[in-house]
């Protein structure tokens, strides 16, 4: 997967998930980290 799109997604999701600014970091830092784990 392109960065750039592993970062949208990450983004997208930390939007939608966090709650507040500690948590939406928190949220993107672990999904983009499970996108490159798993191979995308």
């Amino acid at each position: 997967m392109q960065n750039w799109l592993k970062t949208i997604i990450a983004g997208a999701a930390a939007w939608r998930w966090g709650g507040g600014c500690i948590g939406t970091i928190l949220v993107f830092v672990i999904i983009y980290w499970l996108l490159g784990q798993s191979g995308c």
